[in-house]
């Protein structure tokens, strides 16, 4: 055993001593100028993601597909296991994905998804969704920021998600290769799908306005309180929310709100006007009964 170890020590000697630190520093320069391009060139949301809580970014489908294209590399997938059982809904399959250039293998990255994961064996539905029989106090509920309560059930249709999970698996695999070959695992993290801090955010595009005005604010120094309460004492707030907001859902409710405001103004302005004495300022004033 000892032997065993003192060649290893031996060899990694070896090669230390046939390196030139001349053509070290010199890589490990270029791959500090990758990294940096890289970073300049990919876009936050849709090429990587940032979660609250995670200190380095998430790469993304996308900005894996552009390192590859920016380095030429070509990508290939080979199905290294799988368990496709229709009968009993179960689904798992580990990818490897080689990277060529030229046709020679430089490296390779590998992926697994199964069926078992909580993304694919539940799924989120509102009460008037839940099957019958489940009485939804007995499941695991949770309300957003919307005032929308959904509640978590079996997946009963899992087959149809066989295809996705094998996706999800090579994406998994492609992503790997990405952060090996690219020398990019100090810059980013897995991709973002993969992460349990990941929370779903609803599409506020199809909310209306009296239902923006419910959401919950969560930090800064109105912590606590609604939209519709920030808006009737600090409308300022809300406009800086709607321009400057980290979060789009943000602010696109804020900006919901702004515009449903400005719009209601017209009638308080008329109702004021109708209510004016039309024979103020006039020698009539006095004559008319007040």
């Amino acid at each position: 055993m000892e032997n065993a170890m003192m060649v290893r020590q031996d060899q990694a000697i070896s090669l230390l001593d046939s390196m030139e630190i001349g053509e070290v520093r010199n890589t490990l320069g270029k791959i500090a100028q990758f990294q940096s391009i890289i970073q300049r060139t990919l876009k936050n949301g849709h090429d990587y993601g940032e979660i609250g809580g995670v200190t380095k970014p998430t790469l993304l489908k996308p900005g894996a597909e552009k390192i590859l294209m920016l380095m030429g590399l070509t990508s290939e997938y080979d199905i290294v296991e799988k368990i496709e059982d229709y009968d009993k809904g179960v689904f798992a399959y580990t990818i490897k994905c080689i990277l060529r250039k030229n046709g020679q293998k430089i490296t390779e990255g590998v992926g697994s998804c199964n069926s078992k994961e909580d993304k694919y064996r539940y799924r989120w539905v509102r009460e008037d969704d839940l099957p019958v029989g489940i009485d939804k106090d007995t499941v695991k509920s949770k309300t957003d920021n919307y005032g929308h309560t959904k509640y978590k059930i079996e997946n009963d249709d899992i087959c149809s998600q066989a295809n996705t999970i094998l996706k999800m698996a090579k994406k998994r695999a492609q992503i790997d290769a990405t952060l090996t070959v690219a020398s990019l695992s100090e810059i980013f993290t897995q991709d973002v799908e993969d992460m349990a801090q990941f929370q779903e955010r609803e599409n506020v595009e199809n909310m209306k306005a009296d239902e923006v005005v419910n959401i919950v604010v969560r930090f800064g120094k109105h912590k606590g309180k609604t939209l519709g309460q920030i808006m009737s004492i600090a409308p300022d707030y809300i406009k800086w929310l709607a321009q400057n907001g980290k979060d789009p859902a943000m602010r696109k409710a804020c900006s919901m709100i702004l515009s449903s405001n400005t719009n209601t103004k017209p009638d308080k302005e008329e109702k004021q006007q109708d209510e004016t004495d039309p024979y103020e300022g006039t020698p009539f004033a006095d004559d008319v009964e007040s």
